[in-house]
């Protein structure tokens, strides 16, 4: 029998097969994450990201663990966060550790089952940014390889943090407090005119402005 040859000048094109790349802020360079990314054989490649925590060509995600949800949810952080990240055509929000935490439960710190519902909702509806749960880290993980795996295009990594004016920074303060929205903070502003003025008010006369919400602002004479 004649031995097969190979044509080494055959037309027939090879495929390559190339590693799946993600960009991992250098934030996330600890996560177990990282670690499942590259046992499952991609390339990531850890940099500063000034916006979310992973690029996978064209779509930013940010990655909450549940705790980590829930306290960005508290302080307003992840507000800010969905703000930055719609520069980004494509975005994505994981919060993870489903498996292990419930999310809906009501927590010591106040916040009950459908007020975490509805802040889902408004992250959906009102910031336009997908929500998907996860397991754990090696379900994130390969929720990113098939991002990796599937998707085309490549985005600029050209994007900044959001600077916030001095107004925004003082209503970003206040809003910190568990009750305080946007239209709250706007009024105790308009009225005391300061934060200080804020913080030196009496109950009586923040109760006789925002009424029962005033209570929280009690902590400010706590000691830690």
């Amino acid at each position: 029998m004649t031995p097969k040859l190979f044509d080494i000048f055959s037309k027939k094109k090879i495929r390559i097969v190339e590693k799946p790349k993600i960009i991992a802020d250098y934030r996330e360079k600890n996560s177990l994450v990282i670690s499942v990314l590259m046992s499952h054989g991609a390339e990531v490649e850890i940099k500063e990201l000034k916006v979310a925590d992973y690029i996978v060509k064209d779509v930013a995600i940010e990655r909450k663990t549940v705790s980590d949800f829930l306290s960005s949810m508290l302080n307003k952080r992840l507000i800010k966060q969905l703000e930055e990240i719609q520069q980004y055509k494509n975005k994505l929000l994981i919060i993870e550790g489903i498996e292990d935490q419930e999310i809906y439960n009501d927590r010591p710190e106040g916040i009950n089952g459908n007020a975490i519902r509805g802040f889902l909702l408004s992250i959906t509806l009102n910031y336009r940014v997908p929500v998907i749960f996860t397991k754990n880290s090696e379900d994130t993980a390969k929720f990113l390889l098939v991002l990796a795996k599937r998707q085309e295009k490549e985005i600029s990594l050209k994007v900044k943090k959001f600077s916030l004016d001095k107004k925004e920074r003082m209503q970003f303060i206040l809003e910190g407090f568990p009750g305080i929205g946007p239209k709250t903070a706007r009024k105790l502003l308009e009225e005391f005119k300061t934060i200080k003025n804020i913080f030196n008010a009496s109950q009586e006369e923040l109760q006789k402005s925002i009424g029962k919400k005033a209570e929280i602002f009690k902590i400010v004479d706590e000691k830690y």
